[in-house]
């Protein structure tokens, strides 16, 4: 896609405002982990389970009305469809969804629920960005990318200013260090631009470390070969987009991986100690964190980035039979 616009702070700034007039906070909670407190965004907790509801606002909000009226195509496995869905169902805006064919049943039954449309692929032998862009022409309608674009980057980093008020209001350390999943980039890049001196840490499943290896690079790189099954569905991005990868370039930010078992263990500690749901993708920052991989200490800030599980997984995960 052509990007018209870097995203930037003040871009963050106005996706926060636009997204505080409509929605309420997600909460903030502290828990100790090893006798460190920690702070966690609960981003499971929005209205459609996910941060993508932020990205999806300030980005359809930005259409003029003709735009408005001839709608909108984006591509996800799950939660930036869900996001999309609920901002167009809102705004009166047709939305075409492009998912793949093994997309969690909850998260497709959401998104057309809230209205939209639902195109099915493969993802491991079709190109979702091109059967879009494809809709989208015929069409007329905006293509909304699910991270390759500055409003959606923008949207999603007003998680990050929403926590640091939280943070002061609560009397607890500016967060200095902030740990976030990691698909394409968008919450990540859009929170790293909205907290400027804080250190960035990304999080992706093991095989599935794209975005970890092109920050290690120093440019883009794909997913390695035959990448291996992951329970993390709305992690699984081939390779980072070129606007998600400046950004996170350009501030300096790191990146781990954690396997599935680690995953696993983060959930049912989500469960247990902060009663939240926390699907697989959105618990890979809390895995890196509980499994030693990133330094306990003051202004720790870590993103649950999504609860939409499937019921049977999930009771699985907290049982220990998976």
């Amino acid at each position: 896609m052509t990007i018209v616009r870097q995203p930037t702070r003040a871009g963050v700034r106005d996706a926060a405002a636009k997204v505080a007039a409509i929605l309420p906070q997600t909460p903030l909670f502290t828990a100790e982990i090893r006798g460190v407190p920690v702070s966690f965004k609960a981003e499971c907790l929005q209205p459609v389970g996910a941060f993508k509801i932020r990205g999806a606002w300030h980005r359809l909000t930005a259409l003029d009305a003709a735009s408005r009226e001839r709608g909108v195509v984006a591509f996800s496995s799950g939660n930036h469809a869900q996001g999309i869905a609920w901002a167009a169902r809102r705004l009166g805006i047709p939305a075409v969804i492009v998912m793949p064919a093994d997309a969690p049943q909850v998260k497709r039954e959401s998104t057309m629920a809230m209205g939209a449309e639902v195109v099915s692929y493969d993802r491991m032998t079709e190109n979702r960005a091109k059967i879009a862009a494809h809709l989208a022409h015929a069409r007329g309608a905006a293509l909304v990318p699910p991270f390759d674009d500055p409003w959606i980057i923008e949207g999603q980093g007003s998680a990050g200013i929403e926590a640091m008020t939280q943070m002061v209001e609560a009397k607890l350390p500016d967060p200095s260090h902030v740990v976030i999943p990691c698909g394409g980039g968008g919450l990540a890049a859009g929170v790293a631009l909205a907290l400027p001196d804080a250190q960035v840490t990304i999080v992706e499943p093991e095989g599935w470390d794209d975005m970890c290896r092109s920050l290690e690079a120093g440019w883009i790189e794909s997913v390695g070969p035959n990448p291996p099954p992951t329970a993390c569905d709305a992690l699984q991005t081939l390779e980072p987009s070129p606007l998600t990868f400046d950004v996170l370039a350009r501030r300096g930010a790191t990146g781990l991986t954690v396997s599935e078992a680690e995953v696993r263990a983060a959930q049912r500690w989500a469960a247990a100690k902060l009663r939240v749901v926390v699907e697989p993708g959105g618990a890979v920052a809390l895995a890196a964190v509980l499994a030693g991989k990133v330094e306990l200490k003051p202004g720790l800030l870590v993103i649950l980035s999504g609860g939409n599980v499937d019921p049977d997984a999930y009771a699985a995960v907290l049982s220990g039979s998976d």
